[in-house]
Parts: C-alpha cells; sequence; structure tokens
C-alpha cells in the first residue's frame, strides 16, 4: 500500500512542479493555490509512505518519479526539447526508479 502512497505523491511533484509555471512567480492565485496544495499533499504523503519505506529508496523514487514526469509533460505540453539522447536519459531514470523498487531492500 505505501507504494501506491509513493507513486501518487510523485505524481502530486509533477503537477506542483509544472503548476510553477502557471504560477508567474506565486503572482497568479489560483494556479499558485493549485500548487501549494499539491506541494503539501506530495510531502505528506512522502511522508507516510517513509512510515515504512526506506528513505533514501523512497524519495530517489519519489524524485525520480517527479523528473521523470516533468521531462515528459514538458515535452508535450510545451514543446520541448525530444531528441533520442534525453529520451535515453529519461529511460535510464526510469531503470533506476525500477532498480530501487525491486532491488531497494525493501519488501514489495
Amino acid at each position: 500500500m505505501n507504494w501506491f502512497v509513493l507513486f501518487i505523491a510523485g505524481l502530486l511533484e509533477v503537477v506542483w512542479a509544472v503548476g510553477l509555471k502557471y504560477t508567474e512567480g506565486f503572482s497568479r492565485l489560483w494556479p499558485s493555490t493549485i500548487t501549494i496544495a499539491a506541494m503539501v499533499a506530495s510531502v505528506y504523503l512522502l511522508a507516510t509512505a517513509v512510515k515504512t519505506l526506506p528513505v533514501g529508496t523512497a524519495y530517489a523514487i519519489w524524485t525520480g518519479i517527479g523528473a521523470v514526469g516533468v521531462a515528459i509533460v514538458g515535452m508535450i505540453a510545451f514543446n520541448e526539447p525530444r531528441t533520442a539522447t534525453r529520451i535515453a536519459c529519461i529511460l535510464l531514470i526510469v531503470a533506476g526508479i525500477v532498480g530501487l523498487k525491486y532491488f531497494g531492500g525493501a519488501a514489495h
């Protein structure tokens, strides 16, 4: 169950990271409100997950989900570069996330 909580925390990290683009320096009310709410919820769920998961593994997976998610959203929504090298690097992050999940020393 805590792996699922960690996954949702990672997705919320994507929401708040992308939300930063729309806040315009936290000068826009609703984008700022959504971004801050996603930040709080993401960190809360991460804290919940690390009650039973190793903190190093959980934090690395949380940031990895965020990094991969934001990179993908950037390519799709903001027309950021879609080079083979960039995609290969994203796949390396995914490989690291999978490796930490399955070989990180925590119960599956």
